[in-house]
């Protein structure tokens, strides 16, 4: 058997498939840019998703390569607001009255969200609701935030308007740990965000914190994992560090391989130590890197990962939208002016009618992308429910990658049994080295011929 040890462990975050990287301008493809309206007739419209993207933050984190801009200069929210609102105009209406048309959960990410104003909260919120008709107040509603912007009257808009979950990113309660990931906050701050945000009566607390900083050991590591422990989250989420072209932190140029062997063992060394922490204190593992309290009440809306369903409706210039057949968005970047750039563009937008950017996603690509995200999952995938999709078995579409998958140590072997297909907790580890193993040669080669930008 070969040992997992000899696979970089830390290969590719999948928070979804296909990544961004493999889109390309739908008008250069036969047809040209297709009319939402025949994107989306046919698809079932019950029990869509809707998610709401905020480009903007108050500080640009050494680690972050979102789809974001530091500041708003000249009331770009304001513009920027006006045009989610055409946007989300032309959506609704290409969606069409035939059928009824439900949002089932919904979702305010970016960027960093709150660094709207209230009453500019309250507007995003009246954009999902009167525009769009999502009952924010009867669905699930996330709310991505930060420590600077979780503020008490912001809070009270969320609270007022539905908001059932809050995620905040702290990274690390150690001073010096969040300065080497150019996140430079005090602790103090970020305990009193946690305070208003307890004290907003939103259900669900979610903390994330990152491992893998320069200068990180076990037991600083668990001076957060503690520190969080203290309000009780309901989510926790553990996240190994990146560093990715073009970002604060991916400037400072590569690293020898042995630098990098190093830091993989650190990494997995206190992924270890973080996850058999948490798990001790009463949290149960739903993936890689999501925790959530055993006797937090039941999730309402989408696990980490799962997002294999179709059916996501996505407002803003960096959010995605997903129909059985098609995934699309804006254009993507990274750097800071092509950032700027794209943003502009979209509020200067006054026809939202077609898609823009994407990659078809039907057939084979379906199949993965439904393997993939399913079994991230701790739980892991229903055999079943695979075949009633496919009509087929994932052992005979995906013969060679499962057969590497079992060499490895990374599926357990008594899952089977139960009708599933499950990873080990090795398996889990390893996430972020299975998932890319999954990507067509299609996928691939986007990505790889992909500008950075």
């Amino acid at each position: 058997m070969t040992s997992p040890h000899t696979v970089r462990p830390y290969q590719s975050y999948v928070y979804a498939y296909p990544h961004k990287t493999a889109y390309e301008p739908l008008g250069r493809l036969p047809g040209g840019r297709p009319a939402l309206r025949e994107l989306w007739a046919g698809e079932a419209k019950d029990a869509l998703s809707l998610y709401l993207h905020i480009p903007f933050c108050e500080v640009r984190c050494g680690f972050c390569n979102l789809f974001t801009r530091v500041g708003a200069p000249d009331e770009l929210t304001g513009r920027y607001l006006d045009a989610l609102d055409r946007q989300a105009t032309a959506v609704r209406e290409a969606l069409g009255d035939t059928e009824p048309v439900r949002f089932a959960a919904a979702a305010f990410g970016g960027g960093t969200p709150t660094f709207l104003t209230a009453g500019e909260l309250e507007r995003l919120c009246d954009i999902a609701e009167k525009r769009m008709g999502a009952d924010l107040r009867s669905v699930p509603l996330s709310v991505e935030t930060s420590p600077s912007t979780a503020t008490a009257d912001r809070l009270a808009v969320l609270a007022e308007r539905g908001a059932t979950r809050i995620s905040i990113g702290v990274q690390s309660f150690v001073e010096a740990e969040a300065r080497a990931a150019v996140r430079p906050q005090r602790r103090a701050d970020v305990e009193a965000a946690l305070g208003l945000i307890r004290d907003a009566r939103i259900p669900v607390l979610n903390i994330d914190l990152i491992y893998g900083i320069d200068g990180q050991d076990e037991s600083s590591w668990r001076t957060s994992l503690d520190a969080a422990l203290q309000w009780r989250p309901e989510e926790l989420y553990l996240y190994p560090l990146y560093v990715r072209p073009l970002t604060g932190l991916g400037r400072t140029g590569a690293a020898a391989a042995d630098a990098e062997s190093a830091w993989d063992e650190q990494r997995l060394r206190l992924y270890r130590a973080g996850r058999d922490h948490l798990l001790a204190h009463g949290y149960e593992q739903v993936s890689m890197r999501m925790f959530r309290r055993a006797d937090a009440p039941p999730a309402e809306g989408p696990d980490d990962y799962a997002c294999q369903t179709d059916g996501m409706v996505g407002l803003g210039c960096g959010a995605r939208s997903y129909t059985s057949r098609l995934h699309y968005s804006f254009d993507y970047a990274v750097e800071m002016r092509q950032v700027r750039t794209i943003i502009d563009g979209y509020t200067e937008t006054e026809d939202f009618s077609h898609a823009e950017v994407g990659r078809y996603t039907d057939g084979d690509e379906a199949r993965r992308r439904h393997l993939l995200q399913s079994v991230l999952q701790a739980g892991g995938m229903p055999l079943s429910e695979y075949r009633q999709r496919f009509g087929s078995r994932p052992e005979e579409d995906f013969r060679a990658e499962l057969a590497l998958f079992e060499e490895r140590g990374w599926l357990d072997p008594d899952a089977s049994a139960a009708g599933l297909l499950r990873l080990s907790p090795e398996g889990l580890a390893h996430s972020d080295a299975l998932g890319p193993e999954l990507f067509s040669p299609a996928v691939r080669a986007a990505m790889a011929s992909y500008e950075l930008k």
